[in-house]
């Protein structure tokens, strides 16, 4: 790897080191706007009261807030056939799973919420070792209405992502918050998808700054990732 790139005394690669730095400046004061941007969306109403099972029962959306104002699920990908997680969302499960705790402590709840039934999501949880709140929306309209499963007629068609991409599946990645107002009502404020939740993955944070980089370029996106039980088999 070093026989194919430029090697400099300390001097110049400060120099280099430091105009990087002010691009990166100009990132960080353009990502703080895009978060101003963000959060200044305009909300939409929730208008079904959606139910699903979880470890506490049968619970409203509206009761996934937990005593807080905020609240963000994961869609996490497992269909009902499926005997395990999405291994890709599985990474990024082990990226949130210990960050739920700090949430709480500024007003927010998170959890994941998929088709599959609950004892599939319970033993899969159980096997990665994550302690977040997991929910199935089996037999509800949640998955749909929120963009991230799709009907067998809707795969090949540009529906994901705000209709930007085809998804090729019956079920795909994404985030979504939404707020409780003092009198009950809930809205969404954001979602996201596909790349949009990189930045919710802290591994990949730490990638992008290694020589190597995520180091994909040719190869399908991710074509390494395992479950993080699966690396030495």
């Amino acid at each position: 790897m070093a026989e194919d790139h430029r090697i400099v005394e300390h001097d110049e690669w400060l120099e280099a080191r430091r105009a990087l730095l002010a691009r990166e400046k100009e990132f960080t004061r353009l990502r703080d706007e895009i978060g101003r941007q963000q959060r200044a969306l305009p909300w939409e109403p929730v208008e079904k009261e959606y139910v699903f099972d979880g470890p506490d029962g049968r619970e409203t959306l509206a009761e996934l807030f937990d005593g807080h104002s905020q609240l963000i699920v994961y869609h996490f990908m497992f269909a009902p056939e499926d005997d395990a997680g999405c291994p890709h969302c599985s990474f990024w499960a082990d990226s949130f799973d210990a960050n739920v705790v700090h949430l709480k402590a500024r007003d927010v709840t998170m959890v994941a919420i998929s088709r599959a039934p609950l004892a599939k999501l319970a033993a899969y949880r159980e096997r990665m070792g994550w302690s977040f709140k997991w929910l199935s929306s089996g037999g509800t309209d949640f998955n749909h209405d929120y963009g991230v499963s799709f009907e067998p007629d809707e795969t090949d068609d540009a529906v994901y992502n705000f209709a930007t991409i085809v998804p090729g599946l019956a079920d795909r990645e994404g985030m979504s918050v939404f707020t409780k107002h003092d009198d009950g009502r809930l809205f969404r404020t954001y979602s996201t998808y596909a790349r949009g939740i990189d930045m919710l993955n802290a591994a990949y944070n730490y990638i992008d700054l290694v020589p190597k980089g995520r180091d994909e370029e040719g190869r399908a996106p991710q074509f390494w990732v395992r479950r993080h039980d699966e690396y030495d088999r």
